[in-house]
């Protein structure tokens, strides 16, 4: 993996550890997203939110936002806004 694919992924991990998410935390980890120029990239599902510019720091402060309900506004580059079928 490039641009520290590989620890991003790692840091996320650990962080779900020990935050003991694991529960409703899942990772998935993915070649290329076809935003290389965002790399590394990191997309939170089923909000469908996507983070940009990711280093192990901010993959483990993103799992610490997640576990608040929060999202990591400097990262975020794309926002899936999908209404509700009450709508």
């Amino acid at each position: 993996m490039r641009h520290e694919g590989e620890e991003v992924t790692q840091a996320i991990r650990d962080e779900i550890r020990k935050q003991h998410a694991e529960a409703y935390i899942h990772t998935t980890r993915t070649r290329c997203n076809g935003r290389c120029h965002d790399a590394a990239v990191v997309i939170v599902y089923p909000q469908g939110d996507w983070y940009g510019q990711m280093t192990p720091a901010s993959g483990t402060k993103l799992v610490q936002k997640l576990v608040a309900g929060e999202k990591l506004e400097p990262h975020l580059f794309h926002e899936c806004t999908r209404k509700s079928s009450s709508e």
